[in-house]
C-alpha cells in the first residue's frame, strides 16, 4: 500500500536536506525524502572541498552565498579563513578584474602585491606576482551542517527513506505516484528533483524535459608534506582556474580544478588527474611532498549556464526543480533552501531575487 504525502524531494544531500528542513520547519507540508544510498551525503555532499568564499562560482552565485553567510556563521559552521587568489605577471589584468567586479557587489576584496602574497604563501615561485584577498572567506563543517538539515527535517515530522532510489514516477488526477527501489511506492502531490548528478534522469523519468544539468567530475588529493602545512595558510586559488589548496588538520587539500564531463556515478579520481594536480602545485610552490595520503573525486552538475535551478517546470504539473548547484552548492545552502520553499509554498520572495535561478529561463 502507497504512503502519502504532500511532498517528495528526491535526493538527500545537501540540496535535499536543506530543502526538507525548510519545508518541514514552516509546518503544514507532509514531506518524505528519498535517498538512493545506503546513507544521505555519499555523493558531492560528502566529498566537497568545504569552504565558504563570496566569489566562487562568479557573479552569478554571489548573492546567494552573501545571503546564506548569516545562516551558517549561526549555525556554528563557519571557520575562518582567507582566500588568496593569485595570478602571474602578465594575468594581472585578470586579477584587478575580478577584484573590481566583486568590490562592485559589497565583496571584501583586497588587492595584493607579490611581497605581501609571498609573506602569506611561504615558498612561493617568483612568477606568482599579484592577488586578490578575501578575508571573509571560511572553511565550513560539512557532516555538521548536513546533519544539522537532516536532525531540523527529522524533528519536524519529514520522513527519510534510505536504499531507496526512484525507479518510475507518473501523474494522474492532480497527484504523483512514485515507485522506489525498496518494492515501496508513495503517492505525493509535488516531486522534488534535488537529485543532483542525476537531476536530467529523473526528470525524463518524470516525463520532463530535461534541462542539460551536466556531472563534471572534480578532484581533491590529500598530501602530506615533508615540513608542517602552516595552520593559516590562506585556501589559494588560481586566478586562470588551474587549482586550489588549503590545509586540513596537517594536510593539505589540493585540486587541479578539473571539470571533466561524466555520467552519473559513483565517481573515482583518476591519476592523470592527480599527476596534473601535483604538477600545478609543484609550479606554485617549492614544497616537497612526501607523499599522496589519499585522493578522492566527485561529480558537480551544472546547468548550462552554471547557474542553479530552483522553481517548478515550465510544462509538467507538480515537478519542481531544484537542481544545478555546482561546487557552490555547499556555501549557498540556506539561500537555495530557502528560495526553494518559498516557491514551492507560494511565499513570497525572500532576501534574494529568484527569478535568476527559474527554469523558466531554458524555454
Amino acid at each position: 500500500m502507497s504512503q502519502s504525502f504532500d511532498i517528495a524531494v528526491i535526493g538527500a544531500g545537501m540540496a535535499g536536506a536543506s530543502l526538507a528542513a525548510a519545508l518541514a520547519a514552516r509546518g503544514g507540508a507532509k514531506v518524505c525524502l528519498v535517498e538512493g544510498e545506503d546513507a544521505p551525503g555519499y555523493h558531492a555532499t560528502g566529498r566537497s572541498a568545504a569552504f565558504w568564499v563570496e566569489s566562487y562560482g562568479g557573479p552569478g552565485v554571489q548573492p546567494l552565498t552573501a545571503a546564506s553567510g548569516p545562516a551558517l556563521h549561526d549555525l556554528g559552521v563557519l571557520t575562518p579563513r582567507h582566500g588568496l587568489t593569485i595570478g602571474r605577471a602578465e594575468q594581472r589584468n585578470e586579477v584587478a578584474a575580478f577584484a573590481q567586479t566583486f568590490r562592485a557587489m559589497n565583496v571584501e576584496v583586497e588587492e595584493l602585491g607579490r611581497d605581501e602574497i609571498a609573506r602569506r604563501i611561504p615558498g612561493l615561485r617568483p612568477q606568482w606576482t599579484y592577488g586578490a584577498l578575501e578575508p571573509t572567506t571560511c572553511d565550513i563543517d560539512v557532516a555538521r551542517l548536513h546533519q544539522h538539515y537532516l536532525a531540523t527535517a527529522r524533528q519536524a515530522g519529514a520522513q527519510l527513506r534510505c536504499r531507496a532510489g526512484l525507479r518510475a514516477a507518473r501523474r494522474a488526477q492532480g497527484r504523483w505516484r512514485l515507485d522506489l527501489a525498496d518494492g515501496s511506492s508513495l503517492e505525493v502531490g509535488i516531486l522534488v528533483n534535488a537529485a543532483g548528478a542525476w537531476a536530467d534522469s529523473v526528470a525524463q523519468m518524470a516525463g520532463a524535459r530535461t534541462l542539460g544539468i551536466t556531472p563534471l567530475r572534480r578532484t581533491i588529493a590529500q598530501l602530506v608534506l615533508d615540513a608542517p602545512v602552516p595552520e593559516d595558510l590562506p585556501l589559494v586559488l588560481d586566478i586562470a582556474g588551474g587549482f586550489y589548496f588549503k590545509p586540513e588538520n596537517g594536510r593539505l587539500w589540493l585540486s587541479p580544478h578539473d571539470e571533466t564531463p561524466s555520467a552519473p556515478c559513483d565517481a573515482a579520481p583518476e591519476e592523470l588527474d592527480i599527476a596534473l594536480a601535483i604538477d600545478r602545485f609543484e609550479n606554485v610552490v617549492d614544497w616537497r611532498i612526501a607523499r599522496v595520503e589519499h585522493r578522492w573525486a566527485g561529480l558537480r552538475s551544472f546547468a548550462p549556464d552554471r547557474l542553479p535551478v530552483y522553481g517548478f517546470d515550465a510544462e509538467v504539473e507538480g515537478f519542481f526543480w531544484c537542481a544545478g548547484q555546482g561546487g557552490f552548492g555547499i556555501q549557498t545552502a540556506p539561500a537555495g533552501a530557502d528560495i526553494a520553499a518559498r516557491l514551492l509554498l507560494g511565499e513570497a520572495a525572500g532576501a534574494v531575487d529568484p527569478a535568476p535561478y527559474s527554469p523558466l529561463r531554458f524555454r
